[in-house]
């Protein structure tokens, strides 16, 4: 059987702010035994638009990624909230445009988080890399709710070599991010931060990791506001083996 040709849908956050999470998501996908490729015409999922209420702009910023992504094998995303507005979403953009809606079906059927993906279709359930500290997990409120994504990224962190979990309370709590929500409602999305920071560091984890780079930016904003010394990373980083880097929020950030 030859080897999956897949796309790797970056994000507009990891292009901007951590491309490590983009290079570390190859590198999974690669020692899993795909062909990587990274369109050099991908932009945004329209997401932003989309929970702004801007349909035409958002159906039209569809439209590009359906035409860039739709012939390869698989569409990956390392977020699960920009893989959910694709595989959830697209298809109800078109729901009344018999040209682009079997197009989005298609690519909808294809698209998949980064970790579900080398679990659920894939079938990994270990990777070779070592990480020797205690971690907590955050699970972002799209993968969770949209995509059914929970178990697969600790299975893969059980089976790395050194690393202890500690489950967060609530882990299942929004973060306060949001997407667009934190800048339409500043003061409840600080407190919902706030909350979530004090169960972060109740854990007593020295790591923070999640699978979306907007609720990790928003993370570790808040603990560095508040003098708070824990590193915050993406899931990809430590399962790869990349954390050679600083960690999100510290000096000579990506």
């Amino acid at each position: 059987m030859k080897n999956p040709r897949v796309a790797l849908f970056v994000t507009c956050l990891v292009d901007l702010f951590r491309p490590t999470v983009g290079f570390a998501s190859i590198k999974l996908l690669e020692e899993a035994g795909c062909d990587v490729v990274v369109p050099r015409q991908q932009t945004c999922c329209g997401q932003p638009a989309y929970n702004s209420g801007d349909k035409a702009d958002t159906i039209s910023i569809a439209k590009q990624v359906i035409e860039v992504f739709e012939d390869y094998d698989y569409t990956i995303v390392p977020s699960g909230s920009c893989a959910g507005m694709i595989s959830k979403h697209y298809p109800a953009l078109f729901e009344k445009n018999s040209d682009w809606l079997p197009r989005a079906n298609k690519l909808s059927k294809k698209t998949y988080e980064l970790v579900s993906f080398l679990t659920d279709v894939l079938g990994i359930d270990s990777v070779a890399s070592e990480f020797n500290g205690t971690v907590t997990y955050h699970d972002a409120c799209s993968g969770l709710r949209e995509l059914s994504i929970h178990d697969q990224p600790r299975l893969l962190l059980s089976s790395m070599e050194g690393l202890h979990l500690r489950e967060l309370d609530d882990a299942n709590v929004c973060c306060g991010f949001g997407g667009t929500f934190c800048v339409k409602y500043a003061d409840i999305s600080n407190r919902m931060v706030e909350t979530k920071t004090q169960q972060v560091v109740a854990t007593g984890a020295d790591t923070l990791l999640a699978g979306d780079l907007g609720c990790l930016l928003n993370m570790a904003g808040k603990l560095q506001r508040d003098g708070v010394e824990l590193n915050v990373r993406h899931v990809a980083e430590v399962l790869a083996g990349m954390t050679d880097r600083p960690a999100i929020g510290e000096p000579g950030k990506d």
